[in-house]
């Protein structure tokens, strides 16, 4: 709205198929801070738009782990939070 760029608010990658994520650290230092990770894909058949969220971006989600390793970083495999 006020033309104000904000930059080194996160990462973001771009699939060949429109998709994307956005990693974004949440919070006021690194220490205890919250990795967001927002995926979004484009679905032009409608008769797919009510397939649960989870199964639409199964694929990506997994890229998404892998490309950041967060299972390797943290030990973590799964979220601790889902908003």
């Amino acid at each position: 709205v006020d033309a104000s760029v904000s930059r080194n608010q996160g990462v973001r990658v771009f699939m060949s198929d429109g998709s994307r994520m956005v990693f974004r650290l949440s919070g006021t230092g690194t220490r205890g801070a919250t990795l967001r990770v927002y995926l979004e894909r484009h679905e032009p058949d409608a008769a797919k738009h009510d397939q649960p969220v989870a199964s639409a971006l199964a694929s990506l989600s997994t890229a998404a782990r892998d490309l950041a390793r967060l299972k390797e970083l943290t030990g973590l495999d799964r979220p601790t939070q889902v908003t």
